[in-house]
């Protein structure tokens, strides 16, 4: 498979078989994708629910907690995950989910993930073949999590990093709207590139030189401390991509901002 996190439609197609391919297609407040799934699929991919597999429930933490760990390496082996196989992940949201599972495998050890970049719709536009059909259990996988291998902040220490990425809408950062949480505005210091700002008008990454670009504008360098929030620490995920396509390492601030307004006496910023 290709270097990098990332590996295109055609690439896959011919690594069908060699690979385990996770289908997490999911809509922030909608209902899982479990429909579309059945519609149809990447041949021989399983399906993981974000909100039950790649999530703990809402609290304290923010709206998306990071899974239990062991509830996590469950959920990856009832798929098919195994560590010394190939893992595959996409989505149908410009690879926001999916970006979420390839962090959470690669931050629980998993040593090669990749995104499909562009997603269903690339695999769909290329004309490979699709499955379709409710899921057919895989055989178990042997995946063992250990955490650490990619950096995650706390809302302790999140505002130490030279650059704290606040990955939001623009108007959610400036705190003009807030549709989602009950209270508007950013962490203070950070500085916005929206999610949006990485994909090309095909929906796929830009290229890792333009990636740099994008990032060198608001501080980001090879020599400063990134990490990376956005509303509940799955969106961020996808900036966190961004940077890896971009040859440079993040942290994720899993709890993101509805962690951080959970205590009225943290800071907030607006304009």
């Amino acid at each position: 498979m290709s270097r990098g996190p990332l590996v295109d439609a055609d690439e896959l197609a011919g690594l069908l078989g060699t690979v385990t391919v996770l289908d997490v297609r999911y809509r922030m407040g909608g209902p899982a994708g479990t429909e579309e799934y059945v519609a149809g699929h990447v041949p021989g991919a399983s399906y993981v629910d974000l909100d039950t597999a790649l999530a703990s429930a809402p609290g304290a933490g923010g709206r998306h907690p990071l899974p239990d760990a062991a509830v996590f390496e469950a959920a990856m082996r009832t798929a098919g995950v195994s560590d010394d196989r190939p893992v595959v992940v996409y989505d149908d949201w410009s690879g926001h989910a999916a970006a979420r599972c390839w962090w959470l495998l690669r931050h629980h050890g998993h040593r090669d993930v990749r995104v499909l970049d562009g997603g269903w719709g690339a695999w769909r536009r290329a004309g490979h073949a699709v499955e379709t059909g409710p899921a057919q259990a895989p055989e178990r996988g042997t995946f063992t999590a250990v955490l650490g291998a990619m950096p995650a902040v706390t809302v302790h220490d999140v505002r130490s990093v030279d650059v704290l990425v606040d990955a939001r809408a623009p108007e959610r950062y400036r705190g003009e709207t807030e549709p989602v949480d009950p209270v508007a505005g950013r962490i203070p210091g950070a500085v916005n590139v929206p999610t949006a700002r990485n994909l090309g008008e095909d929906g796929r990454f830009r290229s890792a030189a333009a990636l740099r670009e994008v990032y060198a504008a608001v501080g980001v360098t090879d020599d400063v401390s990134v990490a990376v929030y956005c509303g509940s620490g799955v969106t961020a995920a996808l900036d966190v991509l961004a940077l890896e396509v971009g040859g440079i390492r993040a942290a994720l601030y899993p709890g993101s901002w509805s962690e951080w307004i959970t205590d009225p006496e943290r800071p907030v910023e607006r304009g």
